[in-house]
Parts: C-alpha cells; structure tokens; sequence
C-alpha cells in the first residue's frame, strides 16, 4: 500500500508541474501533504515537514547568499570581461554562442557544486542569449547537460556517497569513468551544436535590430543599455575578482560550511564596493525578488522530502525495485543498475539511492562474482536524468535565474538528457568499463 502510495504521489506531482498545472511551489507543498493524508499520516505531518525543513535549511542559506553575491558580481561588472571575450568569439552566431555555454558549464563544473555553477553560467551567459533572441531554455539545458557529467567526479555528490557506501577509493570508481565522461561531454558539445544551428536557421528568418530597447523574438524585452548600472574602478573589479577566486578555493578546499562562506564573501563584497549603507541597501533589494523565489521553493522541497522519507516512502520504492529483479537476471546487474540508476535517482535522492539501493546491488552482485566497484561505476551512469529531478536542490536556482518554468525546462531538457544516459552506458560497456552482461 505504503509503496502505490509513494509512485501515485510522484506521478501526481510530475503530471502537474509539466502540463503546467501547478507550479513546482505549489505542487511541493500541497501535493506531499494530500498523501500523508491520504496515508493516515496526519497526526505526524508536522514533526515530518519540519524535518525536512531542517534538512534543507543550510541549502536555502547557501542560495540565499550566492544569489546576492553573484548578484552583487554582476552589477559591478566582474563578469563584463568574460561576456566581452565570449561575444568575440561568437561573432553573433547562434551556434558558437551555444556551445560556448556547454563549454564554459563544463569547465565551471569542475568545482563540484551545481548551485555555484549554475549561478555562475547562466548570470554570465543569460545577457548574451537574450540580446541573440535564442530560446530560453537552451541555456538551462546545455548547462544542467555538462554540469551533469562533471557532477560525476570524486569531489561531486553522488560519487562520494556511492564509495562512502560501499567503501571504494577513486581509482577504483572514478578514474575507470573518465573515458565515459569524455564521450558525454562530445555528445553534450554535439546536442550544442544542433540547438544552436536550429536557432541560426530561426533567427535568420526574424528582423531584429540592435537597440537600447530591444524586442525579443521570444517574447519580453531586452535592455542593452547597461551604463545605468554600478561599474567598479580597475582597482575595485581586481579586488572582486580576487575574492571571488578566493571563495572558490575555500569551497574546493571546504575550509568552513558553505552557507557560512557565502555570507562571509557576501559581507565582505558589498561593504567594500558599496560603503554607503543607502546604496547596500538598493543592491539587496534589487536582488531580493530572485533570491526569494529561489529560496521559497527550496523550503517547499523541504516539504515534499521531509513527508517522503518520513512515511518510509523512499524504502518503499526501493525495496519495490530490487524485489522486481528476478535471480535469472542476476548476470545483468551491472546493466540493470546502469538503467535504473537514471529513474530511481530522479525519484529518490542521492542519499536514499547510494546509501540505500546500491548496497543491496552490490550484495547481489557478489554471488554472480561481479566485483562492487562494478555497481558502483554503474550506479553513476544515470546522474543526466538525475540532474532533472525536483528533488535536486541547484534544479531551483538554474530556473530561477534562467527565468524559465521548471515543467518546461524538464519537458525540453529531458529527451537530451536521456542521450546522455545511453551514450555513457554504452560507452562505459564498449571501454569495459562496466560489463553489460
């Protein structure tokens, strides 16, 4: 019962956030309430959700915070240099333009972090989109598509937890995957090129003109005259620059909590380009509206998370999985873990899949002498279609600052993302790095 409860909630809440029903707010927190409900789980509704609020509370902090100060990067201009050179070498073109996005997400990832790196892309990048006229969902997806690969590495979430797990070193996990990777990331550079030559192909059919006001062929207007904002001096744009390469050391290094790091560069960047408390002031406003409808729906995942594993939902679903694998099949574990990696870490966190499935997997696959780094290179195939997930927390901050619906960044991203799935599964079992049978 406990487990046709959990997939209807599930259903329930896709269905709604991608017909466009509900946006994901709404549906993260109504949607998990009406099932514990439901579950006659109403007596522990509240002790679940505030759980789960507690949870997510250092993320929510961490957004908050990162939002103001890329926010605060922006207005002083830090990224202006970096906008410059890529607009010189996109030469106005669509398709450079692209998978020069895929590419920089690609490098930026290597921090880690999907939440820095989205902020980091899409606030460089969004100018440049906007003012070409190319649809907005193709930044969001090219970005989530090569954070997703790089997501995979040792420093990354669900690599971590998968030799936490099973107690694995990298070498044994990771350094197999770099092959795997590298032809994930020609295929993300591929599906860039492709997006950005349809768009090429549609612009050239749509008259638009540069201007200080300018219609956007997608719809909304687009403000090239960007001298009313605040622009540092030399000395000043050093100084951010400095700071900025230094709060990304520290969170490589994770010399203090993340939150706490973000706050403390957030502190430091605005008293110093803006001492008038005035002026401070304007800049946290002018940002408030992003950073609100960022953190609002991280506190609303709270909800749904918080009711999902405490109803022991999330065992229901994966004692469901691993007892709907017959002992017949026990020679395709590796393949079978690769293909469920992608929808059980879409419907489950990382914590709940790594330290909960996995390591049934991998007992079972002992039996049929399948060694567990085996399962656990596996097991981290899936991770594209992860990234998609509403239970991903950074998946809130890439549509926020992107200005684009959560169901319809899924509905257009998905399809490439899966692209990626079966090109690493088929990459990884053609290197050997994870035997298909």
């Amino acid at each position: 019962m406990l487990t046709i409860l959990a997939y209807s909630m599930i259903i329930v809440f896709m269905a709604l956030i991608m017909t466009g029903r509900a946006t994901a707010l709404i549906a993260l927190i109504v949607v998990p309430i009406v099932f514990a409900l439901i579950g006659g789980f109403g007596g522990d509704i509240g002790p679940m959700v505030i759980s789960g609020l507690r949870a997510i509370a250092p993320t929510g902090v961490l957004l908050l915070f990162a939002i103001l100060y890329f926010g605060l990067m922006i207005d002083v201009g830090l990224f202006d240099p970096l906008i410059r050179w890529i607009v010189k070498l996109a030469k106005g073109d669509p398709v450079r333009l692209v998978v020069g996005s895929a590419l920089l997400a690609m490098i930026v990832s290597l921090d880690g972090d999907g939440s820095t790196t989205y902020l980091l892309c899409i606030t460089a990048m969004l100018p440049l989109h906007r003012r070409m006229g190319i649809n907005p969902l193709i930044l969001p997806c090219v970005t989530m598509m090569g954070n997703s690969i790089m997501n995979i590495a040792p420093w990354g979430g669900p690599t971590a937890r998968v030799m936490s797990a099973l107690h694995l070193e990298a070498n044994q996990v990771f350094t197999p995957l770099i092959p795997a990777m590298a032809m994930a990331c020609l295929a993300t550079l591929g599906v860039a090129w492709y997006l950005g030559t349809k768009e090429r192909a549609r612009l050239k059919r749509i008259e638009w003109k540069p201007a200080h006001l300018e219609h956007s062929p997608i719809g909304g207007d687009v403000d090239l005259d960007e001298s009313d904002k605040p622009r540092s001096s030399r000395p000043m744009f050093f100084f951010n620059l400095i700071l900025t390469i230094g709060l990304m050391t520290c969170l490589a290094l994770g010399v203090l909590p993340l939150p706490l790091l973000f706050m403390g560069a957030f502190a430091i960047a605005i008293s110093v380009n803006f001492p008038n408390i005035k002026h401070q002031k304007e800049r946290i406003a002018e940002h408030s509206a992003s950073a609100l409808s960022v953190v609002a729906v991280i506190f609303a995942a709270g909800v749904f998370t918080g009711i999902l594993s405490g109803t022991k939902m999330t065992d229901a679903i994966a004692h469901s999985v691993v007892s709907a694998i017959p002992s017949s099949a026990g020679h395709f574990l590796p393949l079978i873990t690769a293909a469920l990696s992608a929808p059980m870490t879409f419907f489950l966190s990382n914590d709940a899949f790594y330290f909960g499935v996995v390591p049934i997997l991998a007992e079972a696959a002992k039996a049929y002498g399948i060694a567990p780094e085996i399962i656990a290179r596996a097991s981290l195939l899936g991770q594209p279609i992860h990234q998609l997930s509403p239970l991903v927390a950074a998946n809130y901050v890439l549509i926020g600052v992107a200005g684009v619906e959560f169901g319809d960044h899924q509905k257009f991203t998905l399809k490439w993302a899966f692209l990626l799935v079966v090109v690493m599964i088929l990459s990884a079992g053609l290197f050997g790095i994870v035997p298909l049978f």
